[in-house]
């Protein structure tokens, strides 16, 4: 028997696929047969065994959509804003790079190739004349073993010897620099590459070096921008509105008896992003992280959230439309309906591109004339938007257990804190802001897997707190790292988040 994984031929492939397609349809109708047969014998009415059959033929159609189809959201809308066309591109030439260090290399004439092709004569040199050209060419990066000669100075009454200074260190007597922590801080929590391969990587350059050794150096500067990392926590319980999330993250190792799946729980502002990662994805961390936080918390549907609500908060919950357009999004594959709504929520979203953007950082006066105008244009716009929503979920009537009813059901379930925007304009329409500022922790679990400790979860929610606030704040985040890291150990307990360089 020839198995399918060593075919080649294409049209071959496309025959057994057409032929494995009309046998699944064989069977799904047996199966919806069978389903009805064993629905009466079991006594359950028509309607239990319709409701059975159609989440059947739901799931069957989402594993065709995995398998065959396009992972993205994105859709195509019926009515779209009219756009302007587009000019024809005609390149965009060479970019400038004012960054980039500038070296100037002069090519000569061998000598062997100065002579005339036409007379036989010497090609002497044309003063002043030459042609110019440039490329961009990359440097590898190089290790060095510096030795450092610090020189000692006496007073002629010999009663006082003076050492010159030794360069910043992480510890004293640390045997790698200050920028080789950077380094490995940025490779690992910015680029995603796990201390192994960063290792086998120096290895080739000319540096032999261990993981633990390189572990060691990121531990040693965890500890001295701890306080740091305290400070982005308060700064971004400051701001009026934070938006929260979380995702899981692995624990590895044989030795750890804790739980291997443990969660990174996310709150970002204006310009700070804290992480923390906790066993746990209970109402207890929710309460740690959300404990006296006064303002607007923006969130998904996780319950979690809800139910701390209804304690004696300080916090207004409120909730997000990308994922309520999910819901559908995904209910659209079986119920064509969905359109009308899921174009809804688009035109909610064009009115949002239309608003002038709120920053709690900007002045005053200039904040309450920002908000005055969105919640001019939200009640003119967004309102009738919202009722039609509201309007055509209430007139569907789709079974219980379909992907179109709980589609319906999450929306109406979430619905005050969906609506609060209308009310206030500071509020957003999604939660998209803590999802973003997840997505950097998202590649470091498929790059580096997680953690092998606890100290590990502390040290990465450390390093991903300061890297990814100073991506948000638009500072180079090695830069900063490497300004706070100097300036912790030459003055300890000094602060400097991403915001004070700007």
């Amino acid at each position: 028997m020839v198995k399918v994984a060593h075919i080649q031929d294409i049209e071959y492939l496309r025959q057994i696929a057409l032929l494995l397609d009309r046998e699944n349809e064989k069977l799904i109708k047996r199966v919806q047969e069978l389903t009805e047969e064993v629905s009466t014998l079991r006594g359950k009415s028509a309607d239990d065994a319709q409701i059975e059959i159609q989440h059947l033929l739901e799931q069957i159609q989402e594993n065709r959509q995995k398998i065959f189809g396009d992972s993205s959201e994105r859709r195509p809308r019926l009515e779209q804003k009219p756009q302007e066309p587009k000019k024809p591109q005609c390149g965009h030439g060479p970019r400038p790079q004012p960054l980039l260090p500038v070296a100037e290399r002069t090519i000569e004439l061998k000598e062997e190739a100065r002579d005339c092709g036409v007379c036989g004569g010497y090609l002497e040199e044309m003063k002043g004349q030459a042609e110019e050209s440039e490329e961009i060419t990359v440097i590898e990066r190089r290790f060095a073993l510096v030795k450092y000669k610090r020189k000692k100075y006496r007073c002629r009454c010999n009663a006082n010897v003076v050492t010159a200074p030794a360069p910043v260190k992480l510890r004293p007597g640390n045997r790698y620099s200050l920028d080789f922590a950077v380094e490995v801080a940025c490779e690992k929590y910015l680029e995603h590459n796990p201390l192994d391969r960063q290792c086998r990587k120096m290895h080739r350059e000319g540096l032999n070096v261990d993981p633990q050794t390189v572990w060691d150096q990121l531990n040693c500067a965890a500890d001295i921008l701890e306080p740091i990392y305290e400070a982005l926590d308060k700064r971004v319980m400051q701001s009026p509105l934070i938006f929260v999330d979380e995702t899981w993250w692995r624990l590895m190792g044989k030795r750890n008896k804790e739980k291997r799946k443990w969660w990174v729980w996310g709150q970002c502002g204006p310009d700070a992003v804290f992480y923390r990662i906790r066993d746990n994805r209970s109402k207890k961390t929710a309460r740690e992280i959300l404990s006296d936080y006064a303002g607007i918390v923006m969130v998904d549907g996780y319950g979690v959230y809800k139910s701390h609500a209804k304690d004696d908060v300080l916090f207004r919950l409120v909730h997000c439309w990308a994922h309520v357009r999910r819901k559908f999004v995904k209910a659209e594959l079986h119920y064509p309906e969905s359109t009308v709504v899921l174009d809804l929520i688009g035109d909610l979203y064009d009115v949002e591109s239309d608003l002038p953007i709120w920053n709690p950082l900007h002045p005053e006066a200039e904040q309450q004339e920002c908000l005055l105008e969105r919640k001019r244009i939200r009640k003119e716009r967004s309102s009738s938007i919202v009722d039609g929503i509201k309007d055509w979920a209430i007139a569907q009537r789709p079974l219980p257990g379909s992907s179109l009813g709980k589609a319906i059901s999450y929306m109406f379930k979430l619905w005050s804190g969906l609506t609060s925007f209308l009310k206030d304009p500071r509020i957003p329409l999604d939660n998209n802001a803590a999802e973003r500022s997840l997505r950097g922790i998202v590649l470091g679990r498929k790059n580096h897997y997680g953690s092998r400790s606890k100290r590990g979860t502390e040290v990465a929610a450390l390093f991903y707190s300061l890297l990814e606030s100073a991506k948000l704040c638009g500072v180079d985040p090695k830069a900063y790292l490497r300004t706070a890291l100097y300036e912790s150990i030459k003055n300890p307990g000094t602060v400097i988040l991403p915001s004070d360089l700007l």
